[in-house]
């Protein structure tokens, strides 16, 4: 989904537009059956292996799910928000929709300065442990609402995915508007904030930087203007990608 087609250096296209994705397992010579084999032992391995030692996808009741941050012994925006993205590109509804009950239910802010954002770090009993968001959770949930919407079509309440996902994207470019909260995207230097709250709100992180997400949102976005401000955003991140990588090794 992410992968890009080049047709010389100075051009690149986004796959989602050419309709060519490349498959570098296919590249590397792996025929077909390879590649579905390796994907699929890797999805059954995380999703449903040994709830001991393998996965980390775990269910709660009928209708949700957590992605659970082994390490350290909880759930986490960023883990939640690429497990829902692993489903999406899996063809798999059952565990995105549970994924994201849990996430609605449980890390989602209804009101107050973090209005329309997640908790980022939560027990896996669905207790808040840290109230603030953090920029690339919602960026993951944004990109895979979306996604979802195109792949499956959109359902009702929280699984109208488009809606939901239009209605992050303003959260992000709109928080403070009402006075209340800060923006998840700076828009006086077009880039994402570290986290939208306070000192972390004056800097920026460039591993949360995700151009190609933003263009996918500047035609999804509710507004013309928003859907405009979203592509400027883009072409700030990839200048800032030349900025922040050192030219030989590509570190940043």
């Amino acid at each position: 989904i992410f992968t890009c087609h080049s047709e010389s250096s100075e051009k690149h296209e986004a796959a989602a537009v050419t309709g060519i994705y490349r498959n570098l397992f296919r590249e590397l010579g792996k025929s077909d059956l390879e590649i579905a084999n390796k994907v699929n032992e890797a999805w059954n391995q995380l999703f449903y292996g040994d709830a001991g030692n393998e996965r980390i996808y775990y269910e709660v009741g009928s209708d949700m799910a957590y992605i659970k941050d082994i390490g350290n012994g909880d759930v986490r925006s960023e883990g939640m928000s690429y497990g829902m993205m692993i489903c999406v590109q899996m063809d798999k509804k059952e565990e995105f929709d549970k994924l994201w009950k849990w996430t609605k239910t449980y890390m989602f802010h209804s009101s107050g300065g973090y209005k329309g954002y997640f908790a980022w770090q939560c027990k896996d009993n669905g207790v808040k442990i840290d109230n603030t968001p953090a920029s690339d959770g919602e960026a993951y949930f944004a990109t895979a609402l979306i996604f979802a919407a195109k792949r499956w079509g959109n359902g009702s309440g929280i699984f109208d995915y488009q809606t939901e996902a239009q209605d992050l994207l303003e959260a992000m470019l709109h928080q403070s508007d009402d006075g209340v909260g800060i923006n998840m995207f700076n828009l006086k230097h077009n880039q994402v904030v570290f986290c939208p709250v306070g000192e972390a709100a004056s800097f920026t992180n460039p591993s949360y930087h995700l151009p190609a997400f933003y263009e996918i949102w500047s035609k999804y976005a509710k507004s013309k203007a928003d859907r405009e401000r979203w592509l400027i955003i883009a072409e700030t991140s990839r200048a800032f990608f030349e900025r922040t990588a050192h030219p030989i090794t590509g570190l940043t």
